[in-house]
């Protein structure tokens, strides 16, 4: 990332609540990528909270399930010196982000709301910075998820797969029904998804560690790498020819209408079948992606604090980083956007079972180190090795001559991107 600590000037927020009975308008401008369905409305509940507040809400969205297209927006605003209030940035970027002296300290914040005692260490070291708060958690997602239409798999007669094989066993079946075994977007970050759960369900936990987090060459050119990618690569063949260039939230449209079987995608992806009015259990499926029960790759959206001059400013930025991690707000938005409340002790009678099940897994995986987080959204290593990484997975995903071992040389050298 160029150097942007001299270029960074923060946008303007107005006075907010200065004190009992002294509202002030205010406006907070708020860089995000939830436009889908579901995500829209989760981005609807924080407008709310802060409204509530005596805010004004700035939507900031841009446009892309990744938030690739997001941090380009966002880096060419900070340069020019009209970076938002808070944007949403997640795992090393966070660090990146810091390091360039941009971003400010929201200890005050988190020692009011006793974060550290309510956000569990493996994610609080994410949002920290020396040790410092520069950063306020909005949810846990889990990504290893492989979503069903049961309906799908009634008129195949087959069923729920707990292994790879199995998951081809039910793919072809689905094939010979005339059903669309998978829905994928062909998307880098995606394919990644596909790859990464294949990765932690064919090589368990500490397989994964190692090539996808540590970046170990002798683990990612390694017989167990082989078999991933060759496992990985199988799956295309049960994706349409539509599937280049597809949205997730269109993917996932095909498995709420019965077009498609399944889909391996995080549980946004629930999102999408609630704002439909569907049911889990009934209308559709949430399991653990094959061979990864007991395994939980993670994805945590955050909200980054951008340093501000004035202490009216400041004050509307704290305003809003105790607003994410407010109990109304966690049960609230989390509801809405298909993932876990990122504090614990929640209640969590009003979420249904896949949410449930979401987090008595975080819980136990946090405490067995089985919480790994997931390269393919930006929680697990730096954010140019994760970009050269999903490049070299997508040319495989995409190339009919492109050999694992070669995919194997490449990921190699792509680790090591700087």
């Amino acid at each position: 990332m160029m150097k942007l600590k001299q270029l960074a000037k923060a946008t303007a927020l107005v006075a907010v609540l200065a004190g009992a009975g002294a509202a002030h308008a205010g406006e907070v401008e708020v860089l995000h990528w939830w436009t889908s369905g579901g995500e829209a409305k989760a981005a609807s509940a924080l407008k709310a909270q802060l409204q509530k507040q005596g805010h004004t809400w700035k939507d900031f969205a841009v446009a892309g399930g990744g938030g690739d297209s997001a941090m380009t927006v966002l880096k060419s605003r900070v340069v020019s010196g009209n970076a938002p209030a808070a944007a949403q940035i997640k795992g090393p970027s966070l660090q990146e982000w810091a390091a360039e002296g941009v971003l400010t300290n929201i200890d005050s914040v988190a020692a009011a709301g006793k974060w550290d005692e309510v956000i569990p260490p493996v994610v609080a070291n994410i949002m920290k910075y020396k040790g410092h708060y520069i950063a306020a958690p909005v949810n846990v997602h889990r990504v290893n998820w492989l979503w069903i239409n049961p309906e799908a798999l009634k008129k195949a007669n087959a069923k729920v797969p707990t292994t790879w094989d199995e998951f081809f066993t039910t793919a072809e079946a689905l094939k010979k029904a005339g059903i669309i075994p998978v829905a994928h977007g062909g998307q880098n970050w995606q394919d990644f998804t596909t790859f990464e759960a294949v990765a932690i369900g064919l090589g368990g936990v500490d397989f994964y560690k190692k090539a996808l987090v540590q970046l170990d060459p002798a683990t990612l050119q390694g017989a167990e790498m082989e078999k991933v990618l060759t496992t990985f690569k199988r799956i295309k063949d049960y994706t349409d020819k539509n599937a280049p260039g597809r949205d997730w939230n269109l993917a996932t449209a095909m498995v709420i209408k019965g077009e498609a079987g399944m889909q391996l995608m995080g549980d946004w992806a629930k999102g999408e079948f609630m704002a439909a009015g569907k049911t889990p259990g009934k209308d559709f499926l949430c399991t653990a992606a094959p061979g990864s029960a007991k395994a939980y790759t993670f994805n945590i959206d955050s909200f980054a604090m951008f340093k501000l001059k004035n202490t009216a400013n400041e004050k509307a930025q704290q305003d809003l980083a105790a607003a994410i991690m407010s109990p109304e707000f966690q049960e609230l938005f989390n509801l809405n956007k298909g993932s876990i409340p990122v504090r614990t002790g929640m209640k969590m009678d009003k979420f249904d079972d896949c949410a449930k099940q979401s987090a008595a897994d975080f819980a136990a995986d946090a405490k067995s180190g089985t919480l790994v987080p997931s390269i393919a959204h930006g929680m697990a290593v730096p954010a140019a090795a994760e970009g050269a990484m999903k490049d070299v997975v997508s040319q495989f995903w995409n190339s009919d001559k492109m050999t694992a071992k070669e995919a194997q040389s490449r990921l190699v050298s792509a680790a090591k991107t700087k």
